[in-house]
This record gives structure tokens, sequence and C-alpha cells, in this order.
């Protein structure tokens, strides 16, 4: 509050010199000390109360490039009063305010190459394969706030308060929804003046239910006055630059925190490139202002998803210039609007981290083939997009979701939250399926290469195991995950079933070791020989699916 105060007073004190005669000349009259005393006194104090004001009910930032636009209004104001060299030095400030209005609007043309050297990323063919062993947090965010909404009589005083904005999050190594309980207008944030605490849920496992967690919190985004968040903020960093809305986050103990990115404008007023958060304790309103570098571990989602959309956006639309963005187009690729957070989707990797996931798409109307992917590191904002494999064309998430309303069209069942995938070497978009009430209904994959390769099932894992043999169908070569285990077997076979698939045969074969394996003759010709009874060594990945793929085969005597 000590710098809002401070800047006011310097902003109030130019505007006031730039008002006030100093020269106590006015055309055709002198101001007396006492009527000067008394105006200049008047001005300071009516400026002082209007910044604060403006400031306090925008919160709007009060970095020095907000004062240009209310510079040449204040000096032309002084110039019509003041006579002499006070007038010719006032408007001169006047032309130098024009200028500086000038200098603002026309920035978005000239700072385009700046923009996409802010969201420069590291290049990469594929992403590594996922872990099968694994199961992906797929569980999409409007099948998790119709569930909450139904738990809601959990909340005391429910009338009171109404559901906030999911956030996922990982919570001692469990991957969760998260959202607040906001007020649900002023009267009942008079009465109420705190929110009873928040909700969580499972990212991984449709079948849990929401739990709410008793935690007391003032500062949050539907108080007003001072107990407003983003308020709270401004009145404590008012020079910052904010850009996204405030995100809910929860330490390893359950104590709810509220962050903000903040950063600088690429140039002027315009572009934004993050720097770091604000921290801001819900309960007790307590902040830091904390840099990306130093961002706390518990914080996932340190660069909100309006800031990962903006520069997905910059490095999409600007890589040979503004002009080129919006004439000729030439390598223009446009970042897709499919994403459940300001166009963007957040998911975690194999690695425990967050990323937000965007997928690219050609800017020519009705092509729905992907250009490329890309995935941003949520705390660091470090970024690296995907080509994927440029001899095969990939369909974008749009594409994907078009299969997926035409499975299910007799339904109506729609694809939400389509991330694309490394499925057994087999670059994959999966996606939930929701019903027209928002339940989940089915997990949907299918390849991005071959859309006529598909599977649906109701768990990810079981979908992956049913996708995995359908891409052995297809003639595709099978590769087990990076992280899956490669292991040898020398059994004696106990059954065996043959499925020819194209110019293939598809062998499905049982060992006395009980367990099942699955091989295409793509991968080893002499599997079409295979009978029960026969003793086989093989490499396989050990994954514990039911049926694990083979990589090599040899079959004994043979």
């Amino acid at each position: 509050m000590g710098q809002l105060l401070l800047i006011t007073a310097i902003g109030s004190l130019l505007i006031t010199l730039l008002l006030v005669p100093l020269t106590k000349k006015v055309k055709n009259d002198e101001l007396s000390t006492k009527t000067f005393s008394i105006l200049a006194i008047t001005t300071f104090v009516l400026s002082f109360i209007s910044v604060f004001l403006t400031v306090y009910i925008s919160k709007i930032d009060l970095s020095w490039t907000i004062f240009l636009y209310v510079l040449p209004v204040v000096a032309i104001a002084g110039a019509i009063i003041a006579v002499g060299v006070e007038q010719k030095i006032k408007s001169a400030i006047v032309l130098v305010g024009i200028i500086g209005i000038g200098y603002l609007v026309s920035a978005p043309f000239f700072n385009a190459d700046e923009k996409f050297e802010s969201a420069q990323m590291k290049e990469q063919t594929e992403i590594s394969p996922f872990d099968e062993t694994k199961t992906p947090a797929s569980v999409p965010p409007q099948f998790v706030r119709n569930k909450m909404k139904k738990a809601f009589g959990q909340v005391p005083n429910t009338s009171y308060y109404e559901l906030g904005s999911l956030q996922i999050q990982k919570v001692n190594d469990k991957y969760v929804y998260i959202a607040p309980v906001e007020f649900s207008g002023v009267f009942k944030w008079f009465n109420g003046k705190t929110t009873p605490g928040y909700f969580t849920m499972s990212a991984t496992d449709s079948s849990d239910n929401p739990k709410f967690i008793k935690s007391e919190m003032s500062y949050v985004p539907s108080a007003y006055f001072n107990k407003n968040l983003e308020r709270h903020i401004r009145l404590n960093y008012p020079t910052l630059i904010f850009y996204g809305d405030p995100q809910l986050e929860i330490d390893e103990d359950g104590h709810p925190y509220y962050i903000r990115s903040f950063g600088e404008f690429i140039s002027a007023r315009n572009g934004f490139d993050v720097k770091g958060i604000v921290l801001v304790d819900a309960k007790t309103g307590q902040s830091e202002r904390i840099a990306t570098a130093d961002v706390p571990e518990f914080i996932d989602g340190a660069v909100s998803p309006e800031t990962v959309s903006l520069q997905n956006s910059y490095y999409g639309n600007y890589v040979h210039g503004f002009w080129n963005s919006l004439v000729g187009k030439k390598d223009v690729k446009l970042p897709s609007d499919e994403g459940t957070e300001a166009n963007v989707s957040p998911i975690f990797m194999e690695d425990g981290e967050m990323y937000y996931f965007t997928d690219f798409t050609s800017p020519k109307e009705g092509v729905d083939s992907m250009l490329g992917y890309a995935l941003t590191h949520a705390s660091t904002g470090e970024a690296t997009y995907y080509t994927g494999n440029l001899e095969e064309s990939y369909m974008d998430s749009r594409g994907a979701l078009d299969i997926i309303e035409k499975k299910f069209i007799e339904k109506e069942w729609n694809g939400e939250m389509p991330i694309l995938y490394n499925f057994y070497g087999e670059a994959s978009w999966l996606s939930a399926v929701l019903d027209a009430n928002g339940f989940l209904q089915n997990y949907f994959i299918v390849s991005a290469a071959n859309p006529e390769i598909s599977a649906f099932g109701t768990t990810p894992n079981e979908a992956l195991r049913l996708y995995k043999t359908a891409l052995s169908r297809g003639g595709s070569t099978v590769d087990g995950s990076s992280n899956a285990e490669e292991a040898q077997l020398a059994s004696e076979v106990v059954r065996v079933y043959k499925e020819r698939v194209g110019d293939f045969t598809i062998v499905t074969f049982l060992t006395t070791t009980g367990e099942n394996f699955i091989v295409s003759s793509e991968t080893a010709p002499f599997a079409i020989y295979l009978q029960e009874g026969d003793k086989v060594v093989l490499t396989y990945a050990k994954t514990g699916e039911d049926f694990q793929s083979v990589k090599a085969l040899q079959i004994v005597g043979l």
C-alpha cells in the first residue's frame, strides 16, 4: 500500500504542475498567493483521489507508460490556462504526449519480431513413448465439475457459495483437480466473510468422488473491497504487470494459496513476457513476489494458461513478422482452440511435471492437418515444439473430435480434452467421451496418421490395450514404451490363435507360464508356423498387460 500511495502522490504532483499556472498568471489576470495555494492544493488532492480510485476500482497497473495516456489531456488543459513561456512549454508537452500515445498505439505493428523471440521453442520430432503401465491424467474437467456440483451439499451454508474454477495439480504424488468454493454475490460475502474451503477429486480415476476440504479463505477472487484477491495483489504491487487469472494451488499439507503470473511488456504497453508469480496466502493475505526460477516445488502452474496461449500465438503467427501474419501467411501455424483452459490443456507427463499442450494447424480454412504440437513447462515456461514425422500427415485435434462425433453420432456423444501421445511408437490422440449431460462414457484413442485405426474403453488403460490390438491388426509395428522393462522368456506354447490382417498375420499365444503374448508376422515372419507344443525363446516388453507385445521370436528347432 505504501508504494501505491507514493506513486499516486508523485503522479498527482505532476498533474498539479501541468494544470496549475506556475507563474500565477492567467489570461488578463494574475493569481494571488492565497488563490494560487488553494488552487494547487485542491488540484493535488482531487488528482490524488482520482488516481487512487482509478487504481482501486479498475485494478490497473501504475507502470510509467500508463501516464502517457493522461499526459496530453492534462497538458492541454494546463496550456489553455497558462500564458507566455509556460504556455509554450506545456504545449510542447502536449506534443510529447501525443507522440507517446502514437508509440503505444503503433507498438503491435513493430514488435512482432520481439514477440516471436520471446516465445522461442526448442524443436524435436516426437515426444518419447508413453509408459503403458502408467495411467494418464485424462479425466475431463467438465465431468469433474459436474460431479463437484452434485457434491456441493457437503459445503456448510450452501446457498452462500458457488463452485470456482478448476485447477489440476499434483499433491502428495497424486494428480487431482482442485476447485475453490466462491461467494455467490456481494450480500453473501457480507454475511459469510470467508469461504469454507475447496473440493478435490482424482484426475486419473473417474470413479473417484469429490471430497470437500475445510480450510477457510478470506482473500478470494469473489470477495469484495480489500478482501478481493486481485485488488489485494494490486494494492501491494501497484507497478507489476499481470496476465491471466489467479489460480488456486495447494501445498502438501492442504493449505490453500493463490498465485498470479507477472512479467513485462514486450514494448510500450503491448505483449507479455512472464517473469514470476505473486504468491498469496488465501487465509491471511500474506503475499510474496517470486521469480520463475525460485517458485516453490508444490506450485505446478506458475505460468498461467493465458500466458502460454499468448506465447503460442506469438510463435505460430509471427515467424516472419506482423504483416506476414495478415497477408501471405508464409509458414504461419495457428494454435488450436480445443484446450480446456485458455485454449491450452494442462497435463502431467511421465516425469511428474505439468505441461500445457497445444497443437498447431494450418491457417487455410477447411484443413484439419496438424503442423506440429507444443508442450510448455507450467513452472518454467520453457517450451518444446514437436514437428511430428514429416513423412506422414497428422490430423489435428479438431479432426480427432470430428471422428469421435461421427463414431457416436446416434448417441450424441462428443469428445473433450484431446491430447496427443506417443502410444506404442504411434502418434495417437487420446480423448475423453462425454454424453450430452457432461458425464463420462468412455475414452477414445485414434491414430493421428491413420484415422481408421482406433479403439475405445471404459478406462484409459483398457482403451490402450484395445488400441494395441487395433494397431497390430492395422499392420502397424507396435513398439513398447521406452520405460517398459525388456525381458526374455524360454517357454512352451499351450494355445495359439492366428488372424490374417492385410498383408500380415497377427499371432496370439499362451505359454506354460500363464502369460499371453501377441506378435505380428511383420516383426517375426516365422511366427506363422507357430503351433501348440512348440518351445519358444522370445524378447518382449514386460508391461504386465493381459497381452504383451513380442519384439523378437525364435521357435526352437525351426
